[in-house]
């Protein structure tokens, strides 16, 4: 479902501030793969979510979704292809607009604009039952302007927002790092849920490296741009953090790590 191919990405190139970002990365998600990423400060992780997303074009390489070649296309026209969560749970939703409202533009996605009333019945049942099963009251919400609610319970719609309307590929950029523990460890579960009943494939930038074990069926580490641990499977299951640091003491990249990913 998305095939990245030899990318290479270079900042500020010729200068004394160059960095090499990504260096000849290639990876390939199978159609309902959940995949983690690993990685210190500057490995990269962030980087090749960005270029699959189409925020800054790649030097080299090719970036394919459902074996169409996307590398040339910009970050709107890239956008059909991809449901996104940020980091930051105020980006992805309009904070002066209902709850309801903001569910109704994502379902709308795509779609010509036409006159018409706003949000019927029909499609306010079906909101309220996807917001039901966030399990965090918001079904009895609706009208409340989203820039009224929590951290956690806009992230949370943001989510259901960017999945209404199955994606080629779900793209979460460390959506939970900047929620408390309870409430990373709820959405997390609302994400499980919703990447497993959707069969989504699924690419999730974390620092945390519990969680890079504990969700997804697959884990790619990152270190100085380059893919050093790529583990799927049986294999990934039987993982644990002290095995994840013991793979970036052999990269040499201990380094890298902060003290929220070694605390975490």
């Amino acid at each position: 479902m998305l095939e990245v191919k030899n990318i290479c990405k270079t900042f500020n190139p010729g200068t004394i501030n160059e960095k090499k970002a990504l260096v000849d990365v290639s990876f390939t998600l199978a159609d309902g793969d959940f995949c983690t990423v690993i990685g210190g400060n500057g490995a990269g992780k962030s980087t090749i979510m960005n270029a699959v997303a189409g925020v800054w074009p790649v030097d080299t390489g090719a970036i394919l979704v459902d074996g169409e070649d996307i590398s040339g296309l910009s970050e709107h026209q890239r956008a059909p292809y991809f449901g996104r969560v940020f980091q930051d749970p105020m980006t992805g939703t309009a904070a002066d607009m209902w709850i309801e409202e903001n569910m109704a533009l994502a379902a709308r996605r795509g779609q010509k604009r036409t006159f018409r009333w706003g949000i019927s019945k029909k499609e306010r049942e079906t909101y309220k039952k996807l917001l039901a099963s966030l399990d965090l009251g918001l079904e009895d919400r609706m009208s409340t302007k989203v820039g009224l609610l929590s951290g956690g319970q806009r992230q949370a719609l943001t989510l259901l927002m960017a999945t209404m309307k199955k994606p080629k590929v779900l793209l979460l950029d460390e959506h939970t790092a900047a929620l408390d523990p309870k409430t990373a460890a709820k959405v997390l579960e609302a994400t499980d849920r919703i990447v497993n009943s959707g069969h989504l494939t699924t690419l999730m930038i974390t620092h945390n490296m519990k969680d890079a074990i504990t969700h997804g069926n697959r884990l790619i580490m990152m270190s100085e741009g380059q893919i050093i641990y790529d583990v799927s499977g049986e294999e990934k299951k039987k993982l644990k953090v002290a095995d994840l640091l013991q793979k970036f003491e052999e990269a040499g990249s201990a380094n890298e790590l902060s003290d929220k990913m070694v605390l975490s």
